[in-house]
């Protein structure tokens, strides 16, 4: 806050004046001190800054009341098409899913490519670069295991198991810069990767299944024990995680679900490829 600087010869100029006896009293033109109105408009600005940034830091997202995992579900479902989601205020790119004419040698692509990216996602949790990752290893959701059991299914049958292409070492190769460099943002992918593909991911499966696959349920879709308390206990260590997180740090975690939509969107594609 500025302050008032006084001048020096202001004060002899609010004293009473001394006048003479038998003496006429001599006219002076006072003139105030410009600092105090700068001041006085100095201490206008900060009280209006202030009050701004009190605004801003109780301002409540949504969801927040409940946690941030909330808020993660909040932006995320807002990116779905609303074909797919009530909130989803996204237009559909494509076919809808009704209309999808799939075939194994795509949906062979989609499931080597996700297999690539869970394993990116378990060794980089298994690594911990940073120490709140450690809290997500073992959780019960991990898919690659999974993944490799259905694959080696397909073999069987005789089907050719193709390299990874390029959506899935894209992704693959982003999830490791990012989460070498910023945490806030890996945990956006982390969450939206296993909590999308535990409800959206598995009717997308169940859908194939009956398209293509005489309705067999394949292990990329099967947990081991109660998948909404697997889930329940993830959502609640993410919420842990995020409560040493600043605002900022929290909005920037948002801020990339649409980065996190837009490679899992590419990979989902290679099913109609």
């Amino acid at each position: 806050m500025a302050s008032i600087t006084p001048i020096s010869n202001s004060q002899s100029l609010f004293k009473k004046p001394q006048i003479p006896a038998l003496k006429k009293p001599k006219v002076q033109f006072l003139s105030l001190p410009i600092s105090n109105f700068s001041s006085k408009k100095a201490r206008m600005v900060v009280v209006s800054a202030t009050t701004a940034a009190e605004k801003s830091s109780n301002k409540k997202y949504p969801g927040e009341s409940k946690g941030f995992v909330e808020e993660m579900r909040f932006v995320a479902m807002k990116l779905h098409t609303k074909d797919q989601a009530k909130e989803g205020e996204k237009e559909c790119q494509g076919p809808p899913m009704a209309k999808w004419e799939p075939k194994i040698e795509g949906y062979l692509k989609f499931l080597v490519d996700s297999k690539l990216v869970f394993d990116t996602l378990e060794r980089i949790v298994d690594k911990a670069a940073f120490p709140e990752y450690a809290n997500f290893k073992n959780t019960g959701l991990e898919r690659s295991e999974s993944l490799a059991k259905d694959l080696e299914w397909f073999k069987e049958q005789g089907h050719a198991i193709p390299e990874a292409s390029s959506p899935g070492i894209s992704y693959s190769k982003y999830l490791e810069e990012l989460s070498e460099n910023d945490p806030q943002a890996f945990i956006c992918h982390f969450y939206n990767t296993y909590f999308a593909h535990s409800a959206g991911g598995r009717m997308i499966g169940r859908k194939v299944a009956q398209m293509i696959l005489n309705g067999k349920e394949l292990e990329f879709y099967k947990w081991d024990g109660d998948l909404s308390q697997l889930l329940q206990n993830v959502r609640e260590k993410l919420n842990r995680v995020a409560e040493s997180w600043t605002r900022e740090e929290k909005n920037h975690c948002l801020e990339e679900t649409e980065k996190s939509f837009k490679y899992s969107g590419d990979i989902l594609r290679l099913i109609l490829s």
